[in-house]
């Protein structure tokens, strides 16, 4: 569970805990990613530069955001998700679970019917 400390200056508050990955990816204007679900691992997109709209799927249906520079987005396993570049853009993705190195799409499961096109 994240931690705070609070002193004089202000506070520092840990956003996120132990991550197995950080990924950086560039993205073009126009560029879909995603249309998958990540069996077991959680994933947190955080927005450096540029604009995603994300899409992701619940028991009530398709729901979207558009997400800027300092956005931090969860994507939790087993939730269908997917985000388009409606600028250039450039997000760092934090992940837990299997999705670094060789492994990267072992927990993936693309969806037959995509959220974003």
């Amino acid at each position: 569970m994240p931690d705070s400390f609070t002193d004089h200056r202000g506070k520092i508050q840990d956003l996120l805990g132990p991550v197995d990955a950080v990924t950086e990816i560039y993205t073009r204007a126009g560029a879909v990613r995603g249309n998958h679900i990540h069996q077991q691992t959680t994933q947190y997109t955080y927005v450096c530069w540029g604009e995603l709209r994300v899409a992701w799927t619940e028991d009530d249906g398709v729901h979207e955001k558009t997400c800027g520079p300092g956005s931090l987005i969860r994507e939790a396993a087993g939730i269908p998700h997917a985000w388009k570049a409606e600028t250039d853009c450039m997000v760092l993705v934090f992940t837990r679970g299997p999705r670094s190195g060789d492994a990267y799409e072992t927990d993936t499961r693309r969806l037959e019917v995509p959220i974003l096109t």
